[in-house]
């Protein structure tokens, strides 16, 4: 049965950011915060394959516990169980850090109800890192297809993905075993 698990993340609005002109980092007081567009993307590609396959979908996120709101959304959206690592020792995680953390736990997830695909959005719209879904993948030593913008074929049978990517010159088509991030 197919399993997909989403990491997702809730980023302030940027339609109200403002910068600190001393520290030059964003002022996230009385900003609202919204599921980070690049994840809702990869919730609604995991819940497009769950109806297409039967199985289910996972979202995990590791946040405040004002978290949950982005949480409830991707349950709105198909997904069927959400994780939210919330702690105030995770305050101000670096990638590192936050890539540490979440592959402990979708390993200790995987473990227990084996997982088919890991997404991850592009990027979180407020550090711009691209750091996270790379660094999970290094840990668990999953492969990782990066720059996904389609899978083309999903074999739970045959245990691997055909993925197209687009690269700054082309598209390529990219098969790996599963599970991948």
């Amino acid at each position: 049965m197919f399993h997909a698990l989403v990491a997702i993340k809730q980023v302030p609005d940027t339609t109200n950011i403002r910068i600190d002109p001393e520290t030059g980092n964003l002022i996230r007081q009385g900003v609202p915060c919204i599921l980070n567009p690049y994840d809702a993307h990869s919730v609604a590609a995991a819940v497009a394959w769950k109806r297409k396959l039967g199985g289910k979908v996972t979202v995990i996120s590791m946040g405040p516990p004002s978290t949950v709101t982005c949480l409830r959304l991707c349950i709105e959206m198909g997904a069927d169980r959400a994780i939210l690592l919330s702690d105030r020792r995770f305050s101000g995680a670096d990638t590192l850090a936050t890539s540490y953390v979440l592959a402990e736990t979708i390993k200790a997830i995987h473990q227990q109800d084996p997982l088919d695909l890991i997404f991850f959005g592009k990027q979180a719209i407020d550090g711009d890192t691209a750091q996270v879904g790379p660094g999970v993948s290094a840990r668990l030593d999953f492969d990782l297809i990066t720059y996904a913008i389609k899978i083309r074929e999903l074999n739970l049978d045959q245990h691997f993905v055909i993925t197209e990517r687009k690269t700054e010159h082309r598209r390529e088509l990219i098969k790996s075993p599963l599970p991948t991030v």
